[in-house]
């Protein structure tokens, strides 16, 4: 399953899965493209381990790493909590 987590001023969305039983939480991020359909990647905390990069540039990738650092408290928070909306109780 994964979570809704944030959506950026350019339509990206950060989505991240529930935490897994080794502890690891996968956070998907995907931006619509006109050319690609979606550009894509791949980050697994707590090892901030990169993969499955689809059409980001290296730029692009370290303003998601800079994201992600600050708010992987959160996620990883969330990710035992059934996403926001179970953490709030929602």
């Amino acid at each position: 399953m994964m979570y809704p987590f944030m959506t950026l001023n350019d339509d990206t969305e950060i989505t991240h899965s529930e935490m897994k039983p080794d502890g690891s939480v996968k956070v998907y991020i995907e931006t619509p493209d006109e050319k690609y359909c979606f550009r894509h990647a791949t980050c697994w905390l707590p090892e901030y381990k990169w993969e499955d990069v689809f059409h980001f540039s290296e730029q692009d990738i370290q303003k998601f790493q800079n994201i992600i650092e600050s708010t992987a408290h959160l996620i990883i928070e969330f990710s035992q909590e059934g996403g926001f909306q179970g953490a709030a109780n929602l």
